[in-house]
């Protein structure tokens, strides 16, 4: 069971203790500046719901409680729907996301007996199969096709690793990042939280050479974001999100502060390829 027990308090925070829900918000832009409308809370679910990623311009992919387990939910936009793609009985799915250039959705699968792995799922059908045997991996992003970046767990340490699927090979890029894992918008980039020392770090890496930059600091001990196609960063903490953008800034500034009961502790956050939409996690409010 030591798998299972580094999942839940290691690399995801015990998060089956808390209660989350997933907020979509459109993403609109007025004068050059971003604004954030028409919130709402899409999966309303008692338990953990969590981890959202766009598939495509309509459909949100997150991960949701039920039946006690978790499984790979898919949100239809247009039509406010969800349905499940997975519905694993020994086990539970996380970090749901498209596979880059195929109608398919890897997951981080961990099953009851602590075995943990990732999966692919055909989009419709949900047939699966194991991507990568020998890594205990935790978070990933997809750079092309056959190749990821990973948050992966050897023994009480946290390794980026870069994987090729053709070749089978893995390749350590570095040691102690956060789980944020993204690739960098018009470039063949990718970002990672770097946790060495005590100020954490936005960090870009080049997948190619392992050559590694800092782009910023994290606002204090927060390790989520995401890229806005424009080339800024969104961070959130607390209830306010924050924003930075490389190519201007000097600094974090306020991007939005937000006066909702439940969404004071917001962690999770993802947009869609365009720029059109946002997604967010929060804990539900202890009034509730």
């Amino acid at each position: 069971m030591k798998s299972l027990l580094l999942i839940l308090c290691f690399s995801l925070g015990c998060y089956a203790q808390t209660n989350t829900e997933v907020y979509l918000f459109n993403l609109t832009t007025k004068n050059g500046s971003y604004q954030l409308s028409k919130g709402e809370n899409i999966s309303k679910n008692e338990g953990y719901d969590n981890q959202p990623s766009f598939y495509n311009d309509n459909i949100l992919l997150f991960a949701s409680t039920r039946n006690n387990q978790t499984d790979i939910a898919k949100y239809n936009i247009r039509d406010k729907k969800i349905d499940y793609i997975s519905n694993t009985l020994n086990g539970s799915e996380y970090s749901p996301q498209k596979i880059y250039g195929q109608k398919k959705v890897s997951s981080i699968r961990l099953d009851k007996d602590g075995k943990q792995l990732l999966y692919s799922y055909d989009f419709k059908t949900g047939a699966n199969n194991v991507l990568i045997e020998d890594l205990v991996i935790g978070y990933h992003t997809w750079l092309a096709k056959d190749h990821l970046a990973s948050f992966v767990i050897r023994g009480d340490s946290s390794y980026l690793v870069s994987s090729n699927l053709n070749n089978k090979t893995n390749k350590i890029l570095d040691k102690n990042i956060g789980r944020s894992l993204h690739r960098i918008p018009n470039s063949q980039l990718f970002s990672y939280i770097s946790k060495v020392g005590d100020s954490w770090a936005v960090n870009s890496m080049n997948p190619e050479t392992g050559e590694s930059k800092k782009i910023i600091n994290t606002i204090s001990k927060s390790e989520d974001m995401c890229w806005l196609i424009n080339g800024t960063i969104l961070m959130p903490k607390g209830n306010t999100i924050y924003k930075f953008n490389p190519k201007t800034d000097q600094d974090w500034s306020t991007f939005k502060i937000f006066e909702n009961p439940d969404l004071q502790n917001i962690t999770r956050i993802a947009t869609n390829e365009i720029g059109t939409l946002l997604s967010l996690v929060s804990e539900v409010s202890s009034g509730n």
